[in-house]
């Protein structure tokens, strides 16, 4: 049986970070509801590999890839209270170690999964869901600084290596015990054939099916998509990243060339110069199959684009025909034939937090923290005037891209999408909110440093307090262009590119 396992009025909001932004005070109370939430769906269920862990908020007899990584990366500001990246072990022991998933009895399954009252077996939902564990590892390594983790995962256990691997050598259609449905993602010599719902994005038109399987047949063509060839680009370049902060040069090498092999094979053939994108393309014809989706920009979360090819596709984010406008990010060009603005109907248009995250990582990657800040402070106004305006008033599995309210799932009823989504929606009130309207972009606990960018817009007092990594707890605020830190121990601070040796104390600098 699943239970929570925390008071939601104890006092674990001690061990948050507090924001502090007087221009827009509104944005803390979202923050605290997401984190509210999230707390919410901390569960414990007996002989799962990992419990407690992060319940997806979607269904109770199913875990998801995706979504669990994308948890870690708001869990990792609260490490020692949310299981985030302890989560993963319930996928790592499972598909790498052979463990099971225990029985229970249903309390919120969907009727494919379960009715309710109904003892089934927790299940992994889907195998090839975005192969993000090396992207959520980093990141969490970096604020936790715990390098025997770090040991552990690639020496040890190897858990990462085995999943790329895994996922590499797929060459026809697996369904390992305890996993629900079978995999799809199979391995070409120029990337990988996928489909709609593994990719996570269920009704994408992406070829104008939404379903594409490796097979030739009608109205499936044999497309391979980018966004698949370039996460398993971000998981070796993690890795790399990983070995480096352990000191394993040899395997830093490994796994930068396995990056280099990829990133030139996605610049090479998923590149248009025409357009400025990056595009799927056709598996035996490579000619571009031109459906504008976030997908695109996972070469830049995993900084494979050239500055030049990166700087095109910003104009297409600033554009309110693609990406741009009130609602940023939003999951279809807004002037595709298949953008839905009256509901945004799931992945016809709606903004989806996670691939919204993962886009302005992209922007943030190449220096461009103003307009990252601008696609962050639009998600968050819309996804607060969604809240404080629409009933229930809480957080949506996703948005619809023109008015304050939630978007309609693709099923035959046009419900409305689930609520209390904190599950991955939690990412954008806490993390846009800190790394990018906030604007501490990047925290490393190894490398003791800090780096924050303040906007140009900013007029009101604006920072953060009792944010931890490794072995600091500090306090960053601003005030008129005057920055006061105080810190339990030294590191170095680069505030808007100029650095600042931070001493145990407090400390006072001039922006």
């Amino acid at each position: 049986m699943q239970k929570k396992i925390f008071d939601i009025n104890a006092e674990w909001k001690s061990l948050i970070p507090v924001p502090v932004y007087e221009d827009r005070p509104e944005y803390t109370d979202l923050y605290w509801k997401a984190w509210e939430l999230a707390h919410d769906h901390i569960i414990d269920i007996p002989g799962m590999p990992q419990t407690p862990y992060m319940d997806e908020a979607f269904c109770d007899t199913d875990i998801w890839i995706w979504d669990t990584c994308f948890m870690s990366l708001y869990c990792k500001y609260a490490q020692c209270r949310f299981p985030g990246i302890e989560s993963l072990n319930n996928f790592y022991e499972v598909l790498h170690d052979g463990k099971q998933l225990p029985l229970i009895i249903s309390q919120n399954a969907p009727e494919w999964a379960a009715k309710a009252g109904e003892k089934k077996r927790i299940v992994i939902h889907i195998l090839d869901n975005p192969p993000l564990f090396a992207w959520a590892e980093l990141n969490n390594a970096r604020i936790s600084g715990d390098r025997n983790h770090v040991r552990k995962l690639l020496l040890e256990k190897q858990y990462l290596q085995k999943h790329f691997a895994m996922l590499e050598n797929l060459t026809s259609p697996i369904q390992p015990d305890c996993v629900r449905n079978v995999s799809c993602l199979i391995k070409h010599p120029k990337g990988f054939f996928w489909e709609g719902g593994r990719s996570g994005m269920d009704n994408t038109p992406r070829g104008r099916t939404g379903k594409h399987a490796y097979e030739d047949r009608p109205n499936h063509p044999r497309m391979l998509w980018v966004d698949a060839l370039a996460q398993q680009g971000l998981a070796a370049n993690c890795i790399a990243r990983l070995a480096e902060i352990i000191g394993e040069e040899a395997m830093v090498s490994e796994w930068q060339k396995k990056y280099e092999n990829i990133k030139a094979t996605i610049n090479r053939y998923y590149w248009d110069e025409q357009d400025g994108f990056y595009f799927d393309i056709h598996a035996d014809t490579l000619e571009f199959m031109k459906v504008m989706t976030p997908a695109s920009f996972w070469p830049l979360a995993s900084m494979m684009a050239e500055p030049e090819m990166a700087e095109k596709m910003f104009r297409l984010v600033s554009d309110e025909r693609k990406f741009g406008g009130t609602v940023p990010l939003v999951s279809l060009a807004r002037d595709d034939a298949d953008f839905n603005a009256e509901d945004g109907r799931y992945w016809r248009g709606a903004m989806w937090v996670p691939t919204a995250y993962m886009s302005i990582k992209g922007i943030e990657n190449y220096g461009h923290f103003e307009l990252a800040r601008k696609c962050a402070d639009g998600i968050l106004n819309h996804m607060y005037l969604t809240f404080r305006d629409y009933e229930p008033h809480t957080i949506w599995e996703t948005y619809n891209p023109c008015s304050p309210m939630p978007s309609r799932s693709c099923d035959e009823n046009n419900r409305i999408v689930r609520p209390d989504f904190c599950g991955w929606s939690a990412v954008a009130p806490i993390n846009l909110y800190i790394e990018n309207v906030i604007g501490i972009y990047s925290i490393d606990a190894f490398k003791k440093q800090v780096k924050w960018h303040v906007g140009k817009e900013v007029k009101g007092k604006i920072g953060l307090r009792n944010l931890r990594f490794g072995d600091v707890v500090t306090d960053l605020l601003c005030d008129q262009g005057v920055c006061e830190i105080t810190s339990s121990a030294p590191y170095t601070l680069y505030l808007n590119d100029k650095e600042f040796g931070v001493q145990a104390g407090t400390n006072r600098f001039a922006l």
